[in-house]
């Protein structure tokens, strides 16, 4: 009896083990991804500290004759030149990168950022403050590099958690940035018994661009220090990888025009452009008063909602992105994360309806910080196409190129998106277009037709190459 059960035992065991078709993650190198996260940080502070006192600057420089309805325009020009001149160099810094090494050209991007900033605080003219501006922008590549780094320092078994970290650090260099700018600016008014001297009086805003500027510097030391250079040299790779001279250069501009690499960087600008259009949208539609569609918000007010939203940003993208990919797939949650602005833009137009007749009452609030809950779960697309884009090289080579011909595209995006979303804005109200509201129905109809483009991603990522 006892063989006959073993007998049976044996013809139901399996002749091999159960193996796990999943792989365990490779761990992060928590050391360089945290220098270069801090690295990224400096980019939003750069570009963001402004905000708070821009406005008040240029009313200051006496340009606009008093019309202090011109403000807007001028000021508007100062915050987009930085992406409009970055979408300039960008792509040559990247590649540039492919050839000379990573830390390089991060380090001088750096240096770029401190300069600028200094020459900002210390600019007396509206074409001093451009030229820094401009500055800003040309001599800083970072962006589009460090998303190289960051698929350099991963593989395809870690690299949703490294990508879910990249806009929480924007989030946050976005929310520190103009808290910066705002409680530093003017000091010899805020804080007279420390700036009480005549140069305070005379750089009433070199306060901020001085404490940013010093904040990069320190991220300068740091990454000379203890940054290591991820770019493998051609004789490592063929060495440990049998790849030979040929497989391993950079390849020509043209030969990044493939479909793997149009599609994901198509994805990533029109993502990026509606992005930036509702973050742009937002601060506008809370000030306008009532009548003509907006909430009649106070800046303390607006300042706290936009602060909330880096908050639940934050938190969303730390606690959720990796565990939600890994569980639907970069694909399903992409298209997910596009298909929210439809339900945003359709959002606004509701609350200005309730607003207008009912007053900004709770349910207005309620729908608010639905449509920040809704850009919390769309900023998970940005991780994803991060992660298309990286796999979408032709080599590893050429991933720097790869991703500054990605970071020219969408800072192009970035530049046009908010002047467009808020000039289309004042063109509804002033000429009451479809109820004042034609410039939702315009941006609503561009996210319609962005989701059949998000649907052209593979289902699954492309295979990296060497």
């Amino acid at each position: 009896m006892s063989n006959i059960e073993d007998s049976r035992l044996d013809e139901e065991t399996p002749l091999l083990p159960e193996v796990s078709n999943k792989k365990k993650p490779t761990p992060l190198p928590k050391l360089q991804i945290g220098i270069l996260l801090l690295l990224q940080l400096c980019e939003p502070i750069a570009s963001t500290s402004i905000y708070p006192y821009i406005n008040k600057l240029v009313s200051e420089l006496g340009i606009t004759g008093g019309d202090e309805r011109k403000v807007g325009y001028y000021a508007g020009l100062l915050e987009s030149l930085y992406f409009a001149t970055e979408a300039v160099t960008v792509l040559q810094w990247s590649r540039a990168s492919d050839h000379i090494g990573r830390k390089p050209i991060l380090l001088f991007g750096l240096v770029g950022m401190t300069l600028s900033m200094l020459s900002f605080g210390l600019s007396r003219t509206y074409g001093g403050l451009m030229i820094s501006r401009c500055l800003c922008g040309l001599l800083n590549g970072n962006i589009g590099v460090m998303k190289s780094v960051m698929g350099e320092l991963t593989d395809p078994s870690n690299r949703a958690e490294a990508f879910a970290l990249i806009p929480v650090v924007w989030a946050t260099g976005a929310t520190l940035g103009p808290m910066m700018g705002g409680a530093l600016a003017r000091p010899h008014e805020r804080f007279p018994s420390y700036f009480s001297s005549q140069f305070w009086k005379n750089y009433p805003y070199f306060l901020p661009c001085a404490v940013g500027a010093a904040s990069i510097a320190v991220a300068f030391v740091i990454a000379l220090l203890l940054f290591k250079e991820t770019l493998p040299k051609n004789s490592q790779r063929r060495n440990s990888r049998n790849v030979t001279h040929e497989e391993s250069k950079p390849v020509a501009l043209r030969q990044l025009l493939v479909y793997p690499v149009l599609i994901s960087v198509s994805n990533y600008v029109i993502i990026s452009f509606l992005d930036i259009a509702v973050l742009s949208l937002i601060p506008l539609f809370m000030a306008m008063p009532r009548e003509i569609g907006g909430l009649g918000s106070t800046p303390a007010v607006i300042g706290s909602v936009l602060g909330s939203y880096g908050f639940l940003l934050g938190l969303y993208q730390t606690v959720f992105f990796a565990k939600i990919v890994r569980r639907f797939g970069e694909r399903r949650v992409f298209i997910t994360s596009m298909s929210t602005f439809p339900i945003i833009f359709t959002l606004f137009p509701i609350m200005s309806m309730i607003s207008k007749n009912y007053g900004t009452t709770w349910v207005v609030w309620a729908l608010l910080y639905s449509v920040l809950v809704l850009m919390a779960i769309m900023c998970m697309g940005f991780g994803c196409i991060f992660i298309y884009i990286t796999a979408s090289s032709p080599n590893k080579r050429s991933l720097g190129a790869t991703n500054g011909l990605s970071q020219t595209s969408v800072s192009i995006a970035r530049a046009v998106g908010p002047a467009l979303a808020t000039s289309m804005f004042s063109f509804s109200v002033e000429k009451n277009l479809l109820g004042g509201y034609a410039v939702y129905f315009v941006l609503f109809t561009c996210a319609c037709l962005a989701i059949p483009l998000a649907l052209g991603l593979p289902q699954k990522v492309w295979e990296e190459k060497d």
